[in-house]
């Protein structure tokens, strides 16, 4: 059996926020959902989190990813687990965690919780070059562990040692149930160190195995604005070494960021500075221009979005084309072979096959039919102050330049419309309708002279 508790309590002074340091965000997730998701696959069981600081907010992200436990005051690690004591169960391995190390990988942690058994306690520790602010793994001549000493209580000749604690262990129930409640804070912080186990630990003869994760980072905490973007980019580096794996171009993997699940295809070519946000999936030979925005968004294969566009809860068919500098609001669909051209904005806008709309136009809450044609500078009236209002668009259907749908309005099959017009009352197939103002013409015309 498993037990698992994530420590998440603290306020998180250095990050200098209203927020709670275990809601703030790596690769748009907070750093408490990163250690769950890393926890998640080691058990069927509930994972605890142990909350405090601004509990409310911190309960409302875990809600429905994690059980909590409230910690009203803040006394150290070792008081922070032994609120949990009455949840751990009899027999059970307890892997503690912490909120603010978001970039731990599941199989070191199954490694670690192999170390543990009823006569020893898994300890995950890590060499540093500079172990500054860490506490210092103690060994004795065989190389054993015998003591944690934190960085604040330790002597000078401990204070060069570079093995040190990550705060992550594995251990007994039955072990905590016996050390936690003898803790006691005789210490330079007055806390109660959960590390002090280790001692006791030692002295009844208890085994300290320790593993190490694989890569230093894993372990690494945020306590700043600096370490967040520190592993930020670590983050984003690992993703995008993993889509260039997967057979992704790149331009620059230094510069991409995605900030949810990015699933892609088969030769997809990514431009830089593009943003991924929520869930995105990228069929075959889909190519993303730069300095795009895509959030939420499935695009089909063989699509062109071009540079400086964004796409939030949006469908996009096959061998699409859109952009530059388009941009696609929730609730547009595009269906294979549309064009969606420069400084164009949809929202709520199905678009049929083969259809166009090539250039500064708004087509909003409307519905298009295949091989329309919108022209430049249309736009879909759908709201009168107070309701929106549904525009029809059938197939074949030619909209000039300059138009102003007024929703809600139909154009049938095969229908023109003049440019210029304003059109709020529908057309029947195979129409031109237009509202154009006759044409003057004044001859002989002197232009006015600056006096």
């Amino acid at each position: 059996m498993l037990d698992i508790i994530i420590l998440a309590a603290g306020k998180g002074t250095r990050m200098k926020s209203q927020l709670p340091k275990v809601l703030h965000t790596i690769g748009g997730k907070p750093l408490l959902e990163h250690v769950i998701s890393s926890a998640k696959p080691l058990t069927d069981s509930p994972i605890y989190s142990l909350i405090g600081h601004e509990a409310n907010k911190v309960k409302e992200v875990i809600s429905n990813k994690s059980q909590y436990i409230l910690q009203e005051q803040q006394l150290g690690t070792g008081h922070a687990v032994q609120q949990a004591l009455p949840y751990f169960r009899d027999d059970s391995i307890v892997l503690i965690l912490y909120g603010d190390v978001p970039l731990i990988k599941t199989d070191t942690l199954k490694r670690l919780i192999a170390c543990v058994d009823n006569k020893s306690l898994g300890l995950l520790t890590v060499k540093l070059d500079n172990p500054m602010g860490y506490g210092r793994i103690v060994r004795d001549d065989q190389q054993k562990v015998t003591a944690i000493v934190e960085q604040k209580d330790a002597s000078q000749e401990q204070l060069v040692i570079t093995e040190v604690n990550t705060g992550i262990m594995a251990v007994n129930s039955a072990h905590l149930k016996q050390w936690l409640p003898l803790l006691s804070n005789d210490n330079a912080q007055s806390e109660y160190y959960l590390t002090d186990i280790i001692e006791m630990a030692q002295k009844q003869g208890v085994e300290i195995s320790t593993e190490h994760p694989e890569y230093n980072w894993e372990v690494l905490g945020v306590n700043d604005r600096r370490q967040q973007a520190e592993l930020e980019r670590i983050y984003q580096h690992n993703l995008a070494q993993q889509l260039l794996l997967d057979g992704v171009t790149l331009l620059d993997p230094s510069r991409f960021d995605c900030r949810g699940q990015i699933t892609t295809g088969n030769d997809v070519v990514i431009d830089v500075n593009c943003i991924f946000k929520g869930k995105v999936t990228l069929g075959n030979n889909v190519t993303i221009g730069a300095n795009c925005v895509i959030e939420n968004t499935t695009i089909a294969s063989g699509t062109t979005v071009k540079d400086n566009s964004i796409l939030e809860d949006a469908q996009v068919g096959e061998c699409c084309t859109i952009g530059p500098f388009a941009r696609l609001r929730p609730g547009t669909q595009l269906s294979d072979n549309a064009k969606i051209g420069n400084f164009v904005e949809t929202k709520k806008a199905i678009i049929g096959e083969g259809s166009k709309v090539n250039h500064l136009s708004y087509v909003g809450d409307a519905t298009l039919g295949n091989q329309v044609n919108i022209g430049a500078g249309t736009i879909t009236c759908n709201y009168d102050g107070v309701n929106k209002h549904q525009t029809t668009i059938e197939d074949e259907v030619f909209v000039g330049s300059n138009t102003a749908l007024v929703a809600p309005v139909t154009l049938s099959k095969g229908s023109t419309i003049g440019a210029g017009s304003t059109i709020n009352k529908s057309v029947e197939e195979h129409t031109l309708s237009l509202t154009r103002s006759p044409q003057k013409s004044h001859k002989n015309w002197q232009r006015p002279v600056k006096k």
